[in-house]
């Protein structure tokens, strides 16, 4: 595997595969027997705002051996309009490999195609698949293995996260309810493309009922805070509450943070589920780890 630019590119076996690898890596950290990215360096390429992302790719690639240089879109000439083409063909004679956060998918495969160095999607406005392969090992670490497993996600079920969960349950076999209101929901032609068990509906209380996880994100992403009042008039009451727990005894609460407290999750249920929520969090790290020791 040379890139991790989507779920939708990767099979069953290689999910599994880096889900193993992250296990060893958070068992074994501080005393790896190798440090694969020795020699090398490293960039992230940020075009959006980010904490976990940033703080995790960043000790992650100095933990594998690794230098690492942060370049934010305005430090670099990609900000003043040069071609992602360009940007590439300089950067894959000088790096061993980049980490990208952008808004257009294409940008990040497109850079992949002219660089020729290992090319790693940490968000686009299309997928986030390092998050959804962090939640997956979470999970499997917490309840053992991927089996019989439900996941609901709740809120925009048409943002980056809800389609990398799309592809992570038809890759994996599980089974995946989105719960949004209309206007929210996941286009027709990605749900017959993806296929898999997942399901949409507008009624919350019966995408909760009996899931083994309950999952939710931000209802306004970057990039649409000009749609933040439409957003949220519409999103009101896809949140993830004591109430909604109860249809769901046991269930995993999990967020990919950051969370607004109120909106799509109660401040009640966030702290009930805070250990959880943030052994996400720090799997970002460990999983991460997995990834950039397989692509080298």
């Amino acid at each position: 595997m040379k890139n991790l630019l989507s779920i939708e590119s990767l099979d069953s076996g290689r999910i599994r595969s880096i889900l193993d690898s992250a296990a060893v890596m958070k068992s074994t950290r501080g005393r790896h027997d190798a440090l694969p990215l020795t020699g090398q360096c490293w960039a992230l390429m940020f075009s959006k705002s980010s904490t976990r992302t940033r703080v995790s790719f960043e000790t992650g690639i100095r933990e594998l051996g690794g230098n690492v240089m942060f370049l934010a879109a305005d430090d670099i000439q990609l900000g003043r309009g040069e071609p992602i083409c360009d940007t590439a063909r300089v950067m894959g004679r000088m790096l061993h490999g980049a980490v990208i956060r952008t808004y257009d998918q294409k940008d990040v495969e497109d850079f992949a195609d002219f660089s020729g160095i290992p090319t790693i999607n940490a968000l686009t406005d299309e997928e986030h698949p390092c998050q959804i392969l962090s939640d997956l090992f979470t999970i499997v670490e917490t309840r053992g293995s991927l089996d019989g497993l439900c996941v609901t996600f709740v809120g925009d079920g048409d943002c980056n996260v809800a389609r990398s969960w799309i592809w992570a349950a038809a890759r994996m076999g599980f089974e995946l309810r989105i719960a949004a209101p209309e206007g929210f929901q996941p286009p027709g032609d990605l749900l017959a493309r993806a296929g898999g068990n997942v399901s949409v509906t507008a009624d919350l209380q019966k995408a909760a009922a009996g899931a083994s996880v309950l999952y939710t994100d931000v209802w306004v992403s970057m990039g649409k805070e000009k749609e933040s009042e439409h957003r949220i008039a519409q999103l009101q009451g896809y949140q993830i509450s004591r109430e909604l727990c109860s249809l769901a005894p046991g269930a995993l609460v999990m967020h990919c943070l950051p969370a607004y407290r109120g909106k799509e999750i109660t401040g009640e249920t966030f702290e009930a589920h805070a250990e959880t929520i943030f052994r996400q969090a720090e799997n970002r790290l460990h999983t991460q780890k997995a990834i950039l020791k397989m692509l080298v």
